[in-house]
């Protein structure tokens, strides 16, 4: 009988550290979680509607009287736990992902103040948010160690045979309708985010990508 594991359930799942730029890396992987948490909040504080995870996210809060970051953290923890079937290997940054960010929205969503008031500032907490959301995700995407959990299911499904776009928009759709009859708050934010995150993320994630091949490894943005 061999002493080897099933390939399913071997335990080399942990992506190894970047051996380029590491410091860089790390330098802008933390703030780019923290930026991504603060933007959450702020989306939160405008209600306006979330995103689909987000809108999930907020009606399981509503439902169980958890902080909303603190469900972002157990969400992240359970989606992890479905990488292991389907053989998703993960970084630190998908670590510090699950870690990180939900435990910003709960000290941002304590510092902000809170209802925003005017529609004007409700619209602008919004489009704010959308955008650190989308600097956030160029900052810890282009950092490259390793993928949000939520990502790498939606690649780790796709990776059996399934149709990427189809997974996105299967899972994006199924955490909408679940949020929004648990509670969860969706209207124009939602509709907003939808729109302007992939430009925003293809904006700025060239930007910070860290390349091997650039011993400066200076982002874009600031040679321009």
């Amino acid at each position: 009988m061999s002493d080897t594991l099933p390939s399913p359930y071997q335990l080399d799942t942990m992506l190894p550290l970047p051996r380029t730029h590491i410091l860089r890396r790390f330098g802008q992987l933390l703030p780019g979680l923290a930026l991504f948490g603060v933007g959450i909040a702020l989306m939160v504080r405008a209600e306006l509607g979330l995103s689909p995870w987000q809108v999930f996210h907020q009606g399981v809060s509503e439902r169980t009287d958890l902080a909303i970051g603190t469900i972002v953290i157990i969400t992240g923890g359970v989606v992890l736990l479905a990488w292991f079937p389907l053989r998703e290997r993960f970084g630190v940054g998908t670590m510090l992902n699950v870690a990180i960010i939900g435990n910003v929205v709960n000290v941002a969503l304590l510092l902000l103040p809170g209802p925003l008031g005017s529609a004007a500032v409700r619209w602008l907490a919004m489009l704010g948010g959308i955008t650190l959301i989308g600097i956030g995700s160029g900052l810890y995407i282009g950092a490259g160690m390793g993928p949000g959990p939520r990502d790498g299911l939606m690649t780790g499904l796709a990776r059996r045979g399934l149709h990427i776009g189809a997974v996105r928009v299967g899972l994006e759709v199924s955490v909408l309708l679940a949020g929004w009859v648990l509670g969860g708050t969706v209207g124009v934010g939602t509709v907003a985010f939808a729109v302007l995150i992939g430009p925003l993320v293809a904006f700025f994630l060239p930007r910070f990508t860290v390349s091997a091949d650039d011993p400066a490894a200076v982002p874009a943005s600031v040679t321009r």
